[in-house]
This record gives structure tokens, sequence and C-alpha cells, in this order.
């Protein structure tokens, strides 16, 4: 049959099958139910369930969301969850009773969330993207995304609902963490290296998988930075900003893509067909699936309230230019009978349904619906991922301050080091949202990392340390641990202990943060001993996370006081962040002798924040987000309007932290930028370059960073805009030549007609480590 036939084109195999499906069956591949409910695993024997060996049998499945998804909301947990290799048998399982007991043999596809690895039970745990844009290292980034694609398709996942590409407008949003910051240049770059890693040079290829772009569009400049609220955006800005990192994504081969819940001017995403056919189709020539967000089409008829019923939602979507409904049941219930109805043209059914078939035939789903179980459980978890995790961790983890050269700590004097803190030592407070359950061996918080460290030093240096280890390997006598407080809560009965502990110490690292963690059944902590304490009544230190947007950016809790009780016995004072947003503490600023920004560092967070603490990698991580000095300042993005307006009578408009700021343990000096060429047409381009010299005493890593000024422009502009970028090593004394080319891409906005125009005239060409610390050049643009 010619849909089987491998040597004939996709769509002339999508033409074939569409022709002998009936309406049912073509409704059938655009739903996607829960895949964790299709099965049932009995202490490793996994039976398919009834219900959805009937709905193959009644007319197929085109996709199941989260077959392998582990969390609380799916209710799979480390006992009745499927390992690395039963997952993929699991698959394999579903994915023989489709293609053997439905009328046509079509495979399923398998989605899966896999934002900062598989979210899957033996899935490696990399950071947050929050972390991973501020490694500002597209090339690692495209790695650790060949690496998720690698573990995801080795248990027969095919398709991942990442990357997010939201620009963040108000950090208040709780998915903050999700995304990579607040430049969509930045963002595009990143964007572009997730589809490469993602889906290679080959869909069929069985280390890849269909990449979805999320969340379209504006989801990040909801109205008070409340998930999914309305967006007031007009069409300049929207295109310029919100719509560049996806149109960025697309013309890399992005496979799919996923509209946003919010509305914009009034029109939900879902239905926007000025974004889902005429920018994203027309304009930008995707050809790809348009899948929605869990439970998006049920929003329009309650939520929304632009539809009347269920019915003329689902016509609606469709007909706007949706071709699958992710975990919900609106166009399972309706469209066959909008179509019986005459309410739903089958031309319009037949062109969703053939994006599905497209997708399948080119992940080579027809040839090959199967994995290798064996190959799954050599592959998931393996040691090159989980090098890869910290290495990531470690280069996204941004110094704030150090004050007197307070970092690196030597281990040859440090004597007693207290690890105070609620993050100090709860594993699922450091993997941010969309994580699976993990062993507490897995994953390596900042007090393991610091005992791995001395302990391992001690078993380099012997007896010839001054401090005085336990040199079994295992613990080091000298490091000392109390929680303190929770995240959240106002209870201090463990201040008594945290500053009993501090007092002994010569250093105090402050842990201290954030929590996505959801309910994993671990309960909580005892505050006087650190030991976990499981309750029916378990506590939710979650504060952050989908769903868990704030008022204010301050520290919840007790922490900052427990932080201020610790500073008053007059210790070497070190705080670490672990958190899922800017945090903003100015007295924390002020009084720290050293800050670390470590976000969410994933599984091998501890080891890679321990190896900065120590000095033996030295932190290059770059903010990729604005940290304000008050809540009152927001919004305060860096590429905000030069007519934004005058500052506040309490605060001026600077942030505490910049875009872009990091500091290092060695130092950098740049030369002038120099220009190719001092003019230009719109149609050429110039070559900008800058001399970076490591002038400080270790080997580092710099992030060059390139901003253009359009001095004076038809429409108002951004004072700066960061166009390029490049990250380069360093040794002592070693000077590197850093060449950005500059041309029309990089000139442009979107003018008046909101096609892209380059205007003549002087434009300030800034080069240097941060968006506030640059030199300039200037540049001319002549009339052609």
């Amino acid at each position: 049959m010619t849909y089987k036939d491998q040597s004939k084109s996709v769509e002339e195999r999508v033409q074939h099958l569409l022709s002998l499906m009936t309406t049912e069956e073509k409704v059938g591949q655009l739903t996607q139910p829960f895949g964790w409910q299709t099965y049932t695993n009995d202490q490793g024997n996994i039976t398919l369930n009834e219900s959805f060996k009937q709905q193959v049998e009644n007319g197929g499945i085109g996709s199941l969301y989260g077959a392998l998804r582990a969390d609380p909301w799916t209710g799979v947990t480390l006992e009745n969850g499927l390992s690395a290799r039963e997952g993929a048998e699991a698959v394999n399982l579903i994915q023989r009773y489709a293609v053997e007991h439905s009328r046509l043999g079509i495979p399923i596809l398998i989605g899966e969330e896999c934002s900062h690895g598989h979210m899957a039970i033996d899935g490696t745990v990399y950071p947050v993207p929050l972390l991973l844009g501020s490694t500002w290292n597209v090339d690692l980034y495209r790695e650790m995304c060949q690496a998720v694609a690698r573990e995801t398709r080795a248990q027969g996942g095919a398709v991942t609902y990442s990357p997010v590409l939201d620009v963040v407008r108000d950090p208040r949003w709780g998915r903050t963490e999700e995304c990579f910051g607040e430049d969509p240049y930045l963002i595009g770059e990143l964007a572009v290296a997730s589809v490469e890693g993602l889906q290679g040079e080959n869909l069929e290829h069985g280390d890849t998988v269909a990449a979805t772009l999320k969340h379209f569009v504006g989801y990040g400049s909801s109205e008070g930075g409340r998930n999914a609220g309305p967006v007031h955006m007009g069409w300049r800005e929207l295109l310029e900003v919100d719509l560049y990192p996806f149109r960025k994504a697309v013309e890399a081969g992005a496979a799919s893509i996923m509209p946003a819940y919010n509305e914009i001017d009034g029109t939900p995403c879902t239905v926007n067909t000025e974004l889902l056919e005429d920018v994203l189709r027309k304009d930008w020539g995707f050809d790809g699936l348009v899948i929605t967000d869990c439970g998006a089409i049920n929003m329009l008829a309650s939520g929304h309230d632009v539809a009347t019923d269920g019915l003329d939602a689902s016509v609606q979507a469709i007909e706007a230019g949706i071709d699958m409904e992710m975990s919900g049941e609106m166009f399972g219930q309706y469209l066959v009978q909008a179509v019986a109805e005459g309410k739903l043209d089958v031309q319009v059914l037949d062109q969703a349904v053939s994006r599905v078939l497209a997708l399948k035939f080119r992940l080579g789903l027809f040839e090959q619906p199967y994995v290798d179980a064996d190959r799954a459980a050599e592959v998931i978890g393996s040691e090159q991922h989980i090098q890869l995790a910290r290495q990531l961790a470690a280069e996204g983890v941004v110094l704030l301050k150090n004050e007197a050269d307070t970092l690196p700590l030597s281990i040859g004097n440090l004597g007693r080091i207290a690890v105070i803190g609620p993050n100090a030592d709860q594993a699922y407070n450091q993997l941010g949202d969309y994580t699976s359950p993990q062993p507490k061996s897995k994953v390596a918080t900042v007090l393991d990392g610091i005992r791995s460290k001395l302990a391992n030093r001690m078993d380099v240096q012997t007896e010839k340390s001054s401090v005085g280890f336990v040199t079994d390997g295992s613990s080091v006598d000298q490091v000392l641990y109390a929680p303190g407080c929770r995240i959240k809560g106002d209870s201090k009965e463990g201040f008594e202990r945290a500053i009993e502990v501090a007092s002994q110490a010569d250093t105090v690292i402050m842990v201290v943060g954030g929590s996505s963690a959801r309910d994993f059944g671990e309960g909580t902590i005892d505050l006087k001993t650190g030991a976990s304490n499981v309750s029916d009544h378990s506590w939710n230190d979650m504060e952050c996370g989908e769903g868990i947007d704030r008022m204010t950016l301050g520290l919840a809790g007790v922490q900052l006081e427990l932080i201020q009780e610790i500073h008053k016995l007059g210790k070497k004072l070190v705080v670490v962040y672990i958190n899922g947003r800017p945090i903003t503490e100015p007295w924390v600023d002020e009084h720290a002798d050293a800050i670390l920004e470590a976000w969410y560092p994933g599984q091998e967070g501890g080891h890679a924040i321990a190896d900065i603490l120590f000095g033996d990698v030295n932190p290059s991580g770059k903010l990729t987000i604005s940290i304000p000095k008050h809540v009152g300042q927001l919004p305060i993005y860096y590429n905000g309007k030069r007519s934004r307006g005058k500052r506040y009578l309490e605060e001026d408009l600077e942030p505490r932290y910049a875009f872009g700021y990091g500091l290092s343990y060695t130092t950098f000096e740049y030369s002038e930028p120099q220009l190719s060429d001092a003019s230009m047409t719109a149609g050429d381009s110039v070559t900008v370059s800058v001399n970076v010299t490591n002038t400080g005493p270790y080997a580092g890593a710099e992030v060059v960073q390139m901003y253009i000024s359009d001095v004076v422009s038809s429409l108002t502009r951004p004072a700066k805009e960061l166009k390029g970028f490049a990250k380069v090593n360093l040794e002592p004394e070693e000077t590197q030549t850093v060449e950005f080319r500059i041309g029309a891409e990089q000139l442009q906005y979107i003018g008046r007609d909101l096609k892209p125009v380059v205007e003549p005239g002087q434009f300030h060409i800034h080069i240097g480590s941060s968006v506030n610390d640059t030199q300039m050049a200037e540049l001319t643009i002549r009339e052609a």
C-alpha cells in the first residue's frame, strides 16, 4: 500500500492514508489522552487498560501526552513508576497494540515534557532554562538538547514540549524559571540551538525528537505577572520582541508549535488566526504541527468566554489552525458531530489530520514504532549526561558579589564551615518545576557537594592539611549543618540550632531562596536536626513554578531574619541563592561578603556550586534577567524604551544587578572597539572587533556582549539591544580578538508598515561585559 511504501514522498503517503480514513479515524488522530492512564504497572508487570484498547479499536488515538511522565500530578512515583528499561517496554506495548489492533495500523505519537531533561524516572535532571540561559554557551546547550533527545527517544518519546521561548517581562510570574530570560536575541540563539539539538539533521534518526516551540506568544508579558493573564501589546512590539525567537526557531526547522493560554488585545492565542495562519504559516512558511496547551480549548468556553460551548470552541480552534488538542477531550467529543451537522468543513479536518500524519512519517514511526529497551537502560542517566549536567550548572551560576575576594575559599586555612539554610540539603528544592521523582542518592545538594569536595581534597592532600578531615572519603568533620527554617512559614524553632552551628564555624554558607518542588511525599524536615520528617500533612514550600505567581520578590518566610541573626556573629558570610526567579533583598546585597545566584541547578547542582566555592571552576555565568532593587521598579527589563519615563520618588530606574552582569575570580580588560569601516549602506555589512585580555591571576571565561543603539529613529526605540555575544576562554595574560558581523539583521527594526527597515543615520556599537559596562564605536548608515 502506498502509505506504507517508504520510497514514496511524505505528501503521497499522507494523501493515500487520508483517503482511506473514516471521519472517526481522522478525529482520533487529533486527540491526545493522558498517556500514564493507558497502562497499569503491577510490580513490573505492565498491562494495557481496557479503555485504551477500546479507544484504539474504535477509531484510534493520534498521540499520548506524558506516557512516561512521573510527578505528583500523574500519581506516578518511584515505587509504582517505570524504570528506563520498563518505560521503553511500556511504550513498545502501547505502540504494538495501536499498530496491530487499529484498522490502518497507525502508530501513536508519544509526547513528553523535556524542558530541562526528560520528565521520566531515571532521566537526567539538568538545570532549569533560566540557568541554561545564564551560561551564554549556545554550543553547550545544543549538546544538552542532543542528550535530552537521546534519552527521550530511547524510551519511545518522539516529540517534546520544549523549548520555552517566552520573553520574561515580569519576574513575579511563576514560570520565569522555565524561560531563558528577558532578551529576544539571546532567546532566539538558544531557540535555534534547541531545534538543532533536539531534531538533528533527520527526525527519523533514533536519537532525535520533534521540538515544540511554546508558548506562542506573549505568555511572558501577562498583566501583573499572573499566569495566563491578558497581554497588552501592539503588533510592532509583538513582531520585534516576543515573536522574534519563534521566527528564528521556525527558520531552523522546528516541527511543532504550541499556542499560549493568554489573549492578546482580546483574542485568545488558541484561536488567533492572524498569528496561527497569517504570521506563522503564510509569512514564515511553517508547515508543521500546531498543538494546544492542556485544556486550552475548554478555556475558550469557560475562562475567555469567546465560545458558547464545547462544540463552538472546538470548531473555532480547528478553523483557526489548531491541528491537535493536548490532553483534552473537546476534539474527540465534538468534531465528529461538527462534521455531521455541517458546522465543520471536511477539508479543514483533513488539513489538520494531514499535518499529524506528516509528522509521524517524518519521524519514521511507520517504519520503526518500537525501541530497544536495552539501549534505553544504557543511555538514560549515563555518566556522560551526568557530567554534562554538572558543567552546565557550573557555567550558569552567577557570582553577584565578592567583597575582598571572599571567594574562592581556601581549603588550606578554611577552618570550620557551617552550611545553613532551607535549601542546603533539600534535593527537590534545587530541581525546579517539571521534574520527576528522584532518589536522594541521585541529587547532590550543596551540603553533599561541599562534603564531597573536602573529602576528595583530603584524599589528595592526606595529613598535610591543617584542617583535620575525616579521611574515609565519605564525610568531613569540619562541615556543620543546620536548616534553620523552611522556605515559607514563620517558624523560628530552628534558629537556635543554626546560630549554635554558625558560632562554631569560621565561614558560614547560607543556602536560601525558593522552591518549585511539588509534594513528592517527602514530608518536611526537622528544623532542629535537619532529618526528614514525613507526616500526613507535609509542608509545601513551593513558592515558584507554574501557577505560583508572587506579589513580591523578597525571600519568603523568615529566611531573611535567619540570615540577619547569623550575620550578627561576625563570621564570613557567603549567600547562595537557589531559586526560580530573581530575589530582591537589599539587606543581603549590602551585608553578605559574597553572593552566588545558582537558580535551580539540577541534580549535579551541589557539586557545581562546590566547584565554584572552592575555585575548581571560575564562575562565568551572566544574568539574562535584570534584578531590581525593589519590586516597585517593575517592569525593569534592560531593553525598555528611552521614553520609559522618569525615576520614582523613592528610587531610580537602575536595577540592582543589570542584564549581562556577572563577576569572575579574574579580571578582563577590553580594548576600544574597531570597525572595519566607519560607514556602510543598509545592504552592506561591516565587522567590529575588540581585544579582550585576562588581566587577573586565574584562567576564566568571559561573555563578550555587543549592543546596538539607533541614535535617531522614526519610531521610538530601546536605548540598547543585544545583537551579538561570544563566550571566550582565556588563560592569565592571554588576549583574544573577538569579532562580530553587523548587517541589516542587527540594525533593522519593525517600521510603520510592520516590515523590517534599516534607516540611514548614526548607530552606536557597544561592546563589553554587561549592558552597563561597555565601550562604544560609531557607525554611519548611508543612503543607498
